[in-house]
């Protein structure tokens, strides 16, 4: 195998999906954008059922049209929003023809992919031991943190697009997590709310919360590091196979394909 066969299959790939990944795409998009606008418009509705809200979180406002602004802004302050239209966005454009591996398309595709990743864990881990899920909560729920996650990775690690994820994407990767952040914290200062227990300011002091942060920033670096890893792995599995096939194709006899067949 050569660098050059690589490079050719991943080149294939970026630009010319086949119609099963387009497939995919679309249903990974229509999937993302679904539990988005679905949250927002229940939340907007004010639909979801209320919950004693603790101090520093969010929550508490009007019933009705009179609440339905902030309720909406507290919706698209959550990571786990963030990550989902980053997954909706990325896989959205990968349905444009052609296929252009530009910058930004390659760092939201791997923003959405270590994002969701992220939101995942993080909230099996932190969130889901204490989380009280009723209502509408329980349809939203699974399709934010489990049913996009999965389904996200599984179209990538099946249909890529290969070669999109280098190694000096991996660093790019945390600059929409760091917008979420100085949004999060921005807001937070004004309104005295945060969305999660782990960045509530009011009641754990910006020492711990930046710690924590910190650590989590940490742990999306080594995620997209690994989803780089694994890219260069599946890439280079995909171009010797090409070239596998190619020997076979130049070193079977003229003609023993139509015997075989006969």
């Amino acid at each position: 195998m050569t660098a050059a066969a690589d490079a050719t299959a991943a080149a294939a790939d970026a630009l010319t999906p086949s119609p099963a990944a387009r497939a995919a795409y679309a249903v990974n998009a229509v999937v993302a954008w679904g539990g988005v606008v679905l949250t927002a418009f229940l939340s907007g509705m004010g639909w979801y059922d209320v919950l004693p809200v603790e101090p520093g979180l969010y929550g508490g406002h009007p019933e009705g049209a009179a609440g339905a602004a902030a309720r909406v802004l507290d919706t698209f302050s959550y990571f786990t929003i963030w990550s989902n239209v980053a997954v909706a966005v990325s896989v959205t454009l990968l349905l444009a023809r052609p296929l252009r591996p530009t910058l930004v398309r390659r760092v939201l595709r791997l923003d959405g992919l270590l994002m969701i990743t992220v939101t995942a864990i993080v909230y099996q881990l932190l969130l889901a031991p204490t989380a009280v899920v009723t209502g509408w909560s329980r349809l939203t729920d699974p399709i934010l943190h489990v049913v996009t996650p999965l389904l996200t990775l599984l179209v990538w690690l099946v249909w890529g697009p290969r070669g999109w994820v280098t190694g000096r994407l991996v660093p790019l990767a945390l600059v929409v997590p760091l917008l979420w952040i100085g949004w999060m914290l921005a807001r937070g200062a004004v309104i005295d709310a945060y969305p999660y227990d782990f960045v509530n300011v009011v009641d754990r002091g910006y020492g711990p919360v930046f710690t924590t942060l910190a650590m989590i920033l940490l742990f999306g670096f080594l995620v997209a590091a690994v989803l780089w890893g694994v890219d260069v792995a599946l890439r280079r599995r995909r171009a010797a196979d090409v070239v596998a096939a190619t020997d076979r194709r130049r070193l079977s006899p003229p003609g023993s394909a139509g015997r075989a067949a006969s």
